[in-house]
């Protein structure tokens, strides 16, 4: 795949690349506002990862809760590196967010009293997770999303975004039609994660960090890409690879227990909240449960929840399709890579440092997150900055944008499978200096290898693999860069966290094309002005 043809154009004020809960809630808070919105999805209306996520919303309930206790909650688990206004800014606009998708048509689970259910899940000091189909939330998010008239392309994959003296002009896509221009003066970038960079995910077959690649090839800047939160309870089965159902927090919110296959609890002693403390806690302690007694799994015990079937039946069709049955059968789990903490670097609204250039949702670095993920702010953060990245895409009317030129789309690719095994060896749950550093000198050595397939003739997947190729060399940067323990990201040879390293590594591509840490100490205290933040 070199310089190709294009065989079609087409003209919008922006282009939303991703057709989940970010992009088109983005896609519809532009479109309202009068601009004209082409919304770019790699596959059909339900391939994305909102489509998957089972456990809620997390969104502060009218009574017995507050901002202030979310964002509390939200900063303790990010352990040390989430933006404080960031995170009380996205809080404090849930509750707005849930309204505008109640009245599109969303549909949550209520109580006995008429009022919408909540349910409590790890990290969390209350309950204040808002679900929909019992464990099918993203499902139900996904359906009136869809229902609401957007114009996507779907089966359209973006190959490069072009950029010039006003910043973003359009990008280049393809499709079944081939290779196409659309000429916009704004872009926003909502492709979901990175899941694909390991053998076993939660993710869909479509996260291979596509947000990522594109937007250090147009000149923004990556940060926290080192903090992956591995889900620590994702379906076992043996030799299963490839995208896993996860078995969600609210199981252990319901009573479930984790166990090892001696029967002994897995988390006592390990932090207050046994079973419901932060992800990267429960899935540190299963992974070291396993090691000690040489286990590939451990099991999540939820025979004593009453109508299991009924308040979990995505979950139970899941075990039951593996031939377990929760009701009488402990479930086989282990950890397993779900969500990216860090992404492209963002304000609140969703503006990067390069003019028309947008992020939001899982892809992007808002501040939020930090070092670790609050169980069910994803959903939160894709509504609230997605509505304000719409918004936010009117400072480009009228901005000319013309794509006068395609270059060349040749791009490093490793062999994903290959690929896929180096990260889960080398930068899974637990990490070593030794083994990043083996990890980056494999990964150049692949990158020269020959392409394991005909990119001319599947360009899509040539695509795909070349961003997990780049996004993977600017994770195992950053990695090797943070000589400590911190939030998810844990190194058996730095097992303590270091007060000057309280802070973000960012990073952009070099003039020789290769991720680069900004900066020429990334070990320096203080923040790094990145992107102005929206007032």
């Amino acid at each position: 795949m070199t310089t190709p043809d294009v065989s079609w154009e087409a003209r919008a004020d922006l282009v939303v690349v991703g057709g989940g809960v970010a992009g088109l809630t983005a896609a519809r808070a532009a479109a309202r506002r009068g601009l004209r919105v082409l919304a770019l999805s790699k596959g059909g209306p339900t391939d994305t990862a909102t489509q998957y996520a089972q456990g809620g919303i997390a969104v502060v309930a009218p009574q017995g809760d507050s901002v202030e206790s979310h964002v509390q909650d939200t900063i303790a688990a990010g352990a040390g590196l989430c933006d404080a206004d960031a995170v009380r800014s996205i809080v404090a606009g849930g509750q707005e967010a849930v309204a505008a998708l109640t009245d599109l048509g969303a549909v949550f689970d209520r109580a006995r009293d008429g009022q919408i259910s909540r349910t409590r899940e790890g990290g969390h000091s209350t309950r204040r997770i808002i679900h929909a189909g019992g464990d099918a939330t993203g499902a139900e998010v996904q359906r009136v999303l869809n229902a609401a008239g957007l114009p996507v392309l779907f089966g359209t994959a973006v190959a490069e975004i072009v950029t010039g003296p006003d910043g973003v002009q359009g990008v280049v896509a393809v499709s079944d039609s081939g290779f196409g221009v659309v000429h916009a003066p704004a872009v926003l970038l909502a492709t979901g994660g990175l899941g694909q960079l390991y053998a076993c995910s939660t993710n869909p077959p479509g996260a291979t960090a596509d947000g990522i690649a594109l937007a250090l090839r147009a000149g923004a800047a990556v940060a926290d890409l080192e903090f992956l939160q591995f889900h620590p309870t994702v379906l076992f089965t043996p030799g299963g690879l490839g995208r896993r159902p996860l078995i969600s927090e609210a199981v252990r919110g319901e009573g479930a227990v984790l166990v090892d296959p001696e029967g002994r609890s897995v988390t006592a002693g390990v932090h207050p909240r046994g079973d419901l403390a932060p992800r990267d806690v429960v899935s540190k302690a299963i992974a070291a449960r396993m090691q000690a007694l040489r286990v590939d799994h451990v099991y999540l015990d939820a025979r004593s929840i009453s109508g299991f079937a009924q308040r979990f039946p995505t979950i139970t069709a899941s075990c039951r399709a593996a031939g377990i049955d929760p009701v009488t059968d402990p479930i086989p789990v282990a950890p397993a890579a779900h969500y990216q903490c860090g992404g492209v670097v963002t304000d609140t609204a969703g503006r990067t440092a390069v003019p028309g250039l947008y992020a939001v949702g899982e892809v992007a670095r808002t501040g939020l997150h930090g070092g670790n993920r609050l169980a069910s702010n994803s959903l939160l953060e894709g509504l609230v900055v997605g509505a304000r990245a719409g918004i936010m895409a009117t400072e480009r009317r009228g901005v000319p944008a013309r794509v006068t030129s395609v270059g060349q789309l040749d791009f490093p690719a490793a062999d994903r499978k290959l690929l896929q095994e180096l990260m889960s060896d080398n930068a899974g749950v637990v990490r070593t200096g030794d083994g990043l550093r083996a990890a980056i000198l494999r990964l150049l050595q692949l990158q020269s290898a020959p392409a394991p397939e005909d990119a001319a003739l599947q360009p899509v997947s040539a695509l795909e693999t070349a961003a997990l190729t780049l996004t993977a060399r600017a994770l195992l940067v950053a990695a090797t860069a943070r000589t400590e323990s911190r939030g998810c990201h844990t190194r058996a040879d730095q097992p303590e966290s270091r007060p000057d390293l309280a802070r973000s590594l960012p990073i952009r591509l070099g003039p020789d094309g290769r991720p680069q840490l900004i900066g020429d100490n990334p070990a320096r205290t203080g923040p790094v002005p990145i992107v102005p933040q929206a007032s």
